[in-house]
C-alpha cells in the first residue's frame, strides 16, 4: 500500500489545507513543535475553525513554550474558557512547564508520551509532524479512512486496535508528518462521514469499500448509550457596587480550576447543599448545557445582597471568561438583576 501513501501525498502536496500552525509542503522551514502541540490540545474535542482564534491569541500572547510556561494559571484559564474540557488547560501549563525544566520538546514519540495530557495520538503527531519520525498518526478522521480503505466491518470502538495497525502499515518513511497531516485532510475534506467525495478522492482506486459500494456505510459504530440528565442548581448573587459571587472550582473534576458559581446537585465535587449566602433568592428559569457524559438541567436563583459569603467572595466578571455553563447563567441573570 507505498503506492497509496505516494498517491496521498501527491496529492497533498496540490491541496493541503493552510493552518496558522502548519508549514506548507516541501518549505525549508521546520514546523515548531510548540505550535503543533498547542493545536493538536486544543483540536481535542474541538472543530478546527472553533480553535483558530483562541490558537491566535495564545501564542500572540505566548509565542513560546517559555513564554507560556511562565504565565499565571488564573491568565490561562481565561484565555481557555469556552473551549471546554478544561482538564486540557491545566495540563497545557503543567506541560509546558516540565518542557521549559527539560530545554525543550523531547524529539521523540515515546519521550513525548511521558509529558503531562499527551496521548498516543498527540505524541505520534508531534513526532511525525515537528521530529519527521514515522509515528502512526490516528484520530476520527484517519479511522474513517482506513475503514473505508480496507473495507472494515468491525464497529468502532472494538475496531480501533485493528484500524490502528492497517493505518500503521501506510505510514511511510520519507515525509512522515506530511502525511500524517494528508491523511487528516482527506478525511476532514473528501472522506467526509456523510457523501463522501470519491470522485476526488486519490485513493479512490486503491479503497477496498468504494469497490463494493460499502463507504458511505463505515465506519459502523456500537449504538451509544443514551446520556442521563442532572438537575441541580445555580446561586447567582449580584453584589450592590457590581459584583458577583464567584467561587475558584476545584482542580479536578468538571471545569476544574475555573472561576464559576455556586451550585449544587450537577457536579459531585460542588460543596453546597444550600445557599451559599442569606438572601432573598429568586428563580429565574434554567439553563442547559451537554458534558460529554451527561446532559445538565440547571435552576438559575439570582439576588442582590452585600451579606458575607460562607464561601467564594464578590469580585467582577468578565462573561467572556467563563466557561460555558457558567456564561450561559451569567446570561440568564443579568438582565434580571439590572431591572432591580
Amino acid at each position: 500500500m507505498q503506492d497509496a501513501a505516494a498517491a496521498l501525498l501527491a496529492w497533498y502536496d496540490q491541496h493541503a489545507r493552510q493552518m496558522p500552525w502548519r508549514i506548507p509542503p516541501h518549505s525549508p522551514q521546520r514546523p515548531d513543535p510548540y505550535r503543533i502541540w498547542l493545536s493538536e490540545v486544543m483540536l481535542q474535542q474541538t472543530t478546527v475553525a472553533a480553535v483558530r482564534s483562541y490558537f491566535d491569541r495564545f501564542t500572540t500572547r505566548w509565542p513560546t513554550v517559555s513564554a507560556l510556561a511562565q504565565a499565571q494559571d488564573a491568565a490561562v484559564m481565561a484565555e481557555w474558557a469556552g473551549l471546554g474540557y478544561y482538564a486540557r488547560a491545566r495540563n497545557l501549563l503543567k506541560c509546558a512547564r516540565m518542557v521549559q525544566a527539560l530545554g525543550g520538546f523531547p524529539t521523540t514519540y515515546a519521550g513525548l508520551l511521558g509529558l503531562p495530557g499527551i496521548g498516543p495520538y498527540t505524541a505520534a503527531a508531534i513526532a511525525a509532524i515537528a521530529f519527521n519520525e514515522p509515528a502512526t498518526v490516528v484520530d476520527g478522521n484517519v479511522e474513517r479512512v482506513i475503514a473505508r480503505l480496507f473495507n472494515v466491518s468491525t464497529p468502532l470502538p472494538k475496531a480501533k486496535p485493528e484500524l490502528a495497525a492497517l493505518a500503521k502499515t501506510l505510514t511511510p518513511q520519507h515525509r512522515p508528518g506530511d502525511y500524517a497531516q494528508a491523511v487528516m485532510d482527506l478525511g476532514a475534506t473528501l472522506c467526509t462521514p456523510r457523501n463522501p467525495a470519491c470522485g476526488l478522492c486519490p485513493l479512490r482506486r486503491f479503497c477496498a469499500a468504494h469497490a463494493v459500494g460499502t463507504q458511505a456505510d463505515l465506519p459502523r459504530r456500537s449504538p451509544k448509550p443514551e446520556k442521563p440528565t442532572r438537575l441541580g442548581l445555580l446561586w447567582l448573587a449580584r453584589h450592590p457596587d457590581g459584583r458577583w459571587l464567584v467561587e475558584q472550582r476545584p482542580e479536578t473534576g468538571l471545569l476544574g480550576g475555573t472561576i464559576g458559581f455556586p451550585g449544587n446537585g450537577w457536579d459531585s465535587k460542588s460543596p453546597h447543599q444550600t445557599a451559599p449566602i442569606t438572601a432573598n433568592w429568586q428563580d429565574i428559569g434554567q439553563v442547559h448545557h451537554t458534558f460529554t457524559h451527561f446532559h445538565a438541567a440547571l435552576t438559575v436563583l439570582v439576588a442582590t445582597t452585600s451579606a458575607q459569603p460562607d464561601h467564594g467572595m464578590f469580585q467582577p466578571v468578565n462573561p467572556d471568561d467563563l466557561p460555558s455553563l457558567m456564561r450561559k447563567a451569567h446570561n440568564l441573570a443579568a438582565p434580571a438583576l439590572l431591572q432591580r
